[in-house]
């Protein structure tokens, strides 16, 4: 079985949830100063400048006043690298074998038990005001914005306007749009400070305008929501918090892999011949984050790992190419090892396995089709 990207709540996530070797998502290269790729800065689009008057009358509609809105426009403008993120994103799919290989990969666990350390004091807090376990917050942490570290910094106002105009999901970014003038409007940021992802989701822990509406706390008591600061108190409260008026039961786990001290829920098996996961009421809420039973047992299993559990006992059989785990990391090992950098040794093949495979098959004289197999293995060995 394997699993789509739900919706835009993989637009800053897609930043964080690559995989070393395969490197699951690229992206155009920056310019030299380091600002955002070409695509994703202001092109001039007469369909777009007139979508945006005629929306401004519906805005003023539903409360929204000039001054906020000359003032969320100043600058903005038709992003298409987000009309190609949201388009491609629908065939973006990955076994929960490899999901899992980048969402608790060594590097996460390592990164979470030290952002964990450095908040337990406020997680700990959390927990016990909202019921949510903190490994449980952490880790959602983890996953969305690898820490704080990838929060996205594509101005918001203008990905929702293109979105909106673009219309494939065109009613469901103007309620965004609208939301965020609205956050823009009561003061807790101002436009040019609102950044997030290509899809408008927001902070540590990605929240999207309309979420930030219902969720978002000020948990610091300064006056404001802030969930953009460098300081994730207000992201990581507001998490708590969407989870807690979403079904979360205090005191209750989330699951874990069948045969591993899980507790007693419904069994599921989302990859045929994969680990079994007995899973609670908790795993829906996190559903009601991300739809998706991969991401959900991703936070669960990265939870669990920063609380100091292991790696999953049961296995994964060999991919539709005959390889194991072991295998294609042996594979990335000895291409890299050639001269044919995969960027790391995962396990996950994507984009920069695939133009090593392909290198490396074009060196040797054989077909070149940036595939991996055990015939290819076995040549490497």
């Amino acid at each position: 079985m394997t699993f789509s990207r739900r919706h835009f709540l993989m637009g800053a996530s897609a930043l964080t949830l690559t995989a070393c070797g395969g490197g699951a998502t690229t992206y155009q290269s920056r310019a030299d100063t380091g600002g955002l790729p070409a695509d994703l800065r202001p092109t001039p689009n007469a369909g777009y400048d007139a979508w945006v008057r005629g929306f401004r009358s519906r805005a003023a509609s539903r409360g929204i006043s000039q001054a906020t809105l000359t003032e969320a426009f100043r600058g903005t403008g038709f992003l298409p690298g987000c009309v190609r993120r949201d388009r491609n994103q629908t065939e973006f799919k990955r076994s929960l074998e490899d999901y899992l290989s980048i969402a608790a990969s060594d590097e996460r666990v390592s990164k979470g038990r030290a952002a964990f350390a450095r908040h337990r004091g406020t997680l700990q807090t959390l927990e016990g005001q909202y019921g949510v376990d903190a490994e449980i917050i952490c880790a959602i942490w983890g996953l969305e914005s690898y820490f704080g570290e990838r929060r996205g910094d594509v101005p918001v106002i203008s990905a929702t306007s293109t979105l909106a105009f673009d219309g494939r999901r065109g009613a469901f970014f103007e309620k965004q749009l609208i939301a965020a003038l609205k956050i823009v409007q009561n003061g807790d940021i101002p436009a040019s400070r609102m950044t997030g992802s290509w899809a408008g989701a927001m902070g540590h822990t990605q929240f999207i305008p309309t979420s930030y509406q219902a969720f978002a706390v000020d948990f610091t008591g300064d006056g404001r929501r802030d969930i953009w600061s460098e300081d994730p108190t207000d992201s990581l409260a507001s998490t708590a918090a969407y989870l807690k008026r979403n079904g979360w039961s205090r005191g209750t786990k989330w699951g874990g892999e069948v045969g591993s001290g899980a507790p007693q829920g419904r069994t599921i098996q989302p990859q045929a011949g994969g680990p079994r996961f007995s899973v609670t009421r908790n795993f829906n809420a996190i559903k009601r984050y991300n739809n998706s039973d991969a991401y959900a047992i991703g936070v669960g299993h990265l939870a669990d790992r920063i609380g100091g559990g292991g790696r999953l006992r049961g296995s994964f059989p060999p991919d539709a190419n005959g390889l194991t785990k072991d295998d294609r990391i042996t594979l990335q090992q000895r291409l890299t090892a050639k001269g044919f950098d995969t960027g790391g040794s995962d396990g996950v093949i994507g984009p920069n396995s695939e133009k090593a495979i392909s290198a490396y098959q074009a060196n040797q004289g054989l077909p070149v089709t940036g595939k991996p197999s055990l015939s290819l293995l076995s040549q490497l060995r």
